[in-house]
């Protein structure tokens, strides 16, 4: 860690430094997710402020520096937003040519402030193998989406807004005095957080052409939305509360059109609850939420719109992959059915992309990133290299 004072003036922006010595310790990681409305404006990934993260990150043992952070970024829309998350650097000099970056983009959490990854306990959340990845030199940077730690009600699983959002933490991090950072980015998400690399993929040439993705990689992706949900019928009641809360405030609609009146205390409780661990990750799988679809919801979101229309605009796979992907599938999946993610494969080995995809025999959904980490690493690492991309792309 940059454990001396006369170091944090060189790596902090202008003013964050006063703005960390005038709070404690916990008073200074939680202002860092306050921002008034004149600080947002400016350049997307510019930092807005930055703390020290104490403990550093999981697995570091002390062989970097880790830094929660906010920065500006844009929404689908084109207005400027705030957006938190965290940046882990590794020790000592720069290598000619800069630091590569892996953009993280985390599993579900949740659609309230909150809810932020940046805000648990031991801040890496899911984030497996970040040991490894600060020990290979690489930059990795967290966005935590919009809405997580930041004002407002997170835009869950559309796709445009955690783009940009991973987009401009990885502006972020060049942005940060003395990170060493490159252009050079490879993005590497689970479940949601595999929906986000995806659109990343997709929208990283158009948003921010200043940055040079490599590759995308995916565990056990959200990809065809609609047949997503119409397959998990009978389970993951938290995820679709979720989801109905974030999209009835995105739409501008009550959620008395969609929620059974007798379902609404379970559903203000299950919907505004926080994912904070691998436990509450696992208790989803299990289905120990008290709500019942058929007693739960007036309608099939699958089937009824905004709803449905809103699952099919946020569908990756609609536009060019922008690098060669990696895909990781557990086959004891109950999240993400297995063989709708196959077939999301398929469809981009049919569009000309080099695909590589793993799969995890008997890997439920909650551990399709661990088990895959070795392998996703690995695999950007050489992206990182120039190697030329494998592909299990039927010829």
């Amino acid at each position: 860690m940059w454990r001396d004072t006369g170091s944090l003036p060189r790596l902090l922006p202008a003013g964050a430094l006063a703005v960390l010595l005038s709070f404690g310790a916990g008073g200074a990681a939680q202002a860092l997710y306050d921002v008034s409305p004149g600080e947002i404006p400016g350049k997307p990934g510019s930092i807005i402020r930055i703390w020290p993260l104490e403990g550093g990150g999981p697995g570091m043992g002390g062989n970097g520096d880790a830094f929660r952070m906010l920065y500006r970024s844009t929404n689908p829309s084109g207005q400027p937003i705030a957006v938190s998350g965290a940046i882990y650097i590794p020790s000592g000099p720069a290598p000619a040519g800069g630091r590569n970056i892996i953009a993280w983009a985390h599993p579900t959490s949740g659609v309230m402030p909150p809810c932020a990854p940046s805000l648990m306990p031991d801040v890496g959340g899911m984030m497996w193998n970040l040991g490894n990845m600060i020990a290979r030199g690489h930059i990795v940077v967290a966005t935590d989406y919009p809405g997580l730690g930041t004002e407002g009600i997170h835009p869950y699983l559309i796709g445009e807004s955690e783009a940009r959002s991973v987009l401009d933490s990885v502006r972020a991090a060049r942005a940060l005095p003395n990170s060493g950072a490159s252009n050079r980015f490879a993005v590497w998400g689970h479940s949601q957080g595999g929906h986000a690399a995806l659109y990343t993929g997709e929208v990283a040439a158009r948003y921010a052409p200043d940055l040079k993705l490599v590759g995308v990689a995916a565990a056990a992706p959200a990809t065809y939305l609609v047949e997503l949900f119409d397959a998990d019928k009978a389970i993951e009641q938290d995820l679709l509360a979720m989801t109905v809360l974030s999209w009835s405030r995105l739409e501008n609609l009550s959620v008395t059109t969609v929620v059974e009146p007798a379902a609404m205390p379970a559903f203000e409780r299950t919907a505004r609850d926080c994912l904070e661990s691998v436990a509450e990750f696992e208790a989803i799988e299990k289905d120990e939420s008290p709500l019942e679809r058929e007693k739960f919801l007036k309608v099939d979101p699958s089937e009824a719109e905004p709803w449905k229309g809103i699952m099919l605009r946020n569908s990756p796979g609609q536009a060019p992959a922008g690098a060669p992907v990696f895909i990781a599938q557990g086959t004891a999946d109950t999240t993400v059915n297995p063989e709708i993610t196959k077939r999301f494969a398929q469809a981009l080995c049919a569009q000309g992309v080099r695909v590589s995809f793993v799969p995890l025999p008997g890997v439920s959904h909650v551990f399709a990133a661990r088990d895959s980490a070795d392998a996703a690493l690995n695999w950007m690492t050489e992206r990182f290299r120039g190697a030329p991309a494998p592909s299990d792309c039927q010829r």
